[in-house]
């Protein structure tokens, strides 16, 4: 295993490689026509390093487009998937109307009239039964990767499989989704929908930057793009005005977290210039002060039956907040409270757990996946090259061939 400063320098030295290759190339994320992409939430300078890196023949990249592709290649022959496809009725009577099923709540088996009870960690079977958080979870996905899948090799079949699946979805009027989730995460006999809902619907954040990675594919139309941004546009207002939206966005865990993620993207998809610097600025007192202690403990998501897990959720969430806000000039991934609560610090506090030999002392009823903190570091290690717990922990673990989300998130190289 190579020494940490030996590692560190390797790391310093590709990034200089790709920062070169980006401004040899571009100072945008160009398509195969060299028509600019519009992206978020993935790095656009990234994206373009990447490519020029591949062109090079970069093997360690090359793996992680490989995984890419065989990811995208399995989404090709998948069959469109609509709100129309369940076979229940939302209380509006409209089946274009999402509807879910709360998945931590079950049926009291000893109560007489068949009240739901929660148990926290626990996903009922139930509630994956004709659901459209997976239909809409699964879609979005698909766009993204098919869209990446078109932008790193220019095949147009990528192109239209992601366009056929959002034209199903989103747009066509006998099958698309009615821009609203007033149904998600429905308890039986209790309430038809919550706020809570909105954390199925955070896909829609990488689904626009998958949106954005069409752009000069000859399936994807300028009818399509007008239309997309009209249903995200009344999806936007639903989202920032609606009861169940307000709701989330006042959840002082993960959950606010996640909406703050899916607006901001949103909003910045449709050049809402004005909330999205308002709502990365609120995001400094909102959740990393509000959210982060002084030592890094994430305490509502500790309090937790899989409190790894979900520390890592929340982590990953303040993380997109703060390339969301590289984006729009407002810097997170730097700020700290005067008492020293910060994304780093929350990052320093998880970090000694990247290693399996070390135990979480915290309730985890469920076996944890430690690979998706090594993620997390190697993009907290960009920005913070100077943390010792950060570095350390990267170094004491072998990073194997890392994910595709090298090719379009910044990250430091794989020790």
């Amino acid at each position: 295993m190579l020494s940490l400063k030996m590692w560190f320098q390797s790391g310093l030295n590709l990034a200089a490689v790709c920062l070169a290759a980006e401004l040899a190339v571009t100072a945008h994320a160009a398509q195969p026509d060299g028509t600019p992409a519009r992206v978020f939430l993935a790095d656009a300078q990234t994206l373009a390093a990447s490519k020029a890196a591949l062109k090079a023949g970069d093997v360690p990249l090359q793996s992680a487009l490989d995984q890419l592709l065989k990811d995208a290649r399995g989404r090709l022959d998948q069959k469109p998937l609509s709100v129309m496809d369940k076979q229940q009725t939302p209380p509006s009577g409209d089946k274009h109307d999402y509807m879910s099923q709360a998945p931590y709540y079950w049926r009291d088996t000893n109560s007489p009239d068949g009240k739901y009870v929660r148990r926290d960690g626990q996903r009922n079977p139930e509630s994956k039964d004709d659901s459209d958080a997976g239909r809409l979870g699964n879609v979005c996905s698909s766009v993204h990767t098919l869209g990446l899948a078109y932008y790193f090799t220019g095949d147009e079949k990528y192109a239209a499989k992601a366009t056929e699946l959002t034209r199903v979805f989103f747009l066509e009027p006998a099958t698309r989704m009615n821009p609203n989730l007033n149904y998600g995460q429905g308890i039986p006999g209790e309430t038809e929908g919550r706020p809570a809902g909105l954390i199925s619907a955070r896909g829609l954040a990488d689904f626009v930057d998958g949106i954005g990675l069409l752009a000069g594919s000859s399936s994807w139309t300028a009818d399509d793009q007008q239309k997309v941004t009209a249903w995200v546009a009344d999806y936007f207002h639903w989202l920032t005005t609606s009861k169940i939206g307000l709701g989330e966005k006042a959840a002082s865990n993960n959950h606010g977290t996640f909406y703050d993620v899916q607006a901001v993207t949103l909003a910045l998809f449709l050049n809402e210039t004005n909330y999205v610097r308002k709502e990365l600025e609120a995001a400094r007192t909102s959740r990393i002060a509000k959210q982060i202690e002084p030592d890094g403990k994430m305490p509502r998501e500790l309090a937790r039956t899989l409190s790894f897990n979900y520390s890592l959720f929340n982590l990953r969430a303040e993380m997109d907040l703060a390339d969301l806000g590289r984006v729009a000039g407002v810097d997170l991934w730097h700020y700290q409270t005067p008492d020293g609560r910060s994304i780093l610090k929350a990052a320093e506090f998880m970090a000694p757990y990247y290693d399996s030999n070390n135990k979480w002392p915290y309730q985890q009823i469920h076996k944890g996946n430690p690979a998706e903190l090594g993620e997390l570091l190697r993009r907290v290690a960009v920005e913070h090259p100077e943390s010792q717990p950060v570095m350390a922990a990267l170094k004491s673990v072998s990073g194997g061939k890392g994910s595709a989300t090298r090719l379009y998130v910044r990250q430091m190289a794989q020790p």
